[in-house]
């Protein structure tokens, strides 16, 4: 598995899917180029996977989809929801992240030997 989604997560994705209207929605996680520390986190639905760039698993009943180019900088990630008095969101904890910005919305990522990865 590429990533992880904790049951709190997986609660809140599953009832945002019930807004979604299509029978087939995936779930997309991915990193784009951006953010003060050179990589964000994308994350949405998505109604099309792309069986030549995409890799797909299921994850706590999640169907997720995942470019295989970002693999190796998310791979081990874990998804998590968090609730307080201001209300909730999600939040990404990512062992591959060397940097991170403040708001934990963006990361500069290790390469395969540890080091730290131009962006």
């Amino acid at each position: 598995m590429v990533l992880n989604i904790t049951d709190s997560a997986s609660l809140q994705i599953k009832e945002m899917l019930k807004e979604e209207d299509a029978e087939t929605v995936f779930l997309r996680f991915g990193v784009k180029g951006g953010g003060c520390s050179g990589l964000s986190y994308s994350l949405g639905f998505e109604y099309e996977k792309n069986e030549e760039l995409d890799t797909y698993e299921v994850n706590n009943d999640i169907p997720v989809i995942i470019r295989s180019m970002d693999i190796p900088v998310i791979e081990g990630t874990t998804i998590d929801f968090k609730q307080n008095m201001m209300g909730g969101g999600f939040t990404i904890d990512n062992p591959n992240a060397i940097v991170s910005c403040g708001c934990g919305s963006s990361f500069k990522a290790k390469d395969r030997e540890g080091t730290p990865e131009n962006c």
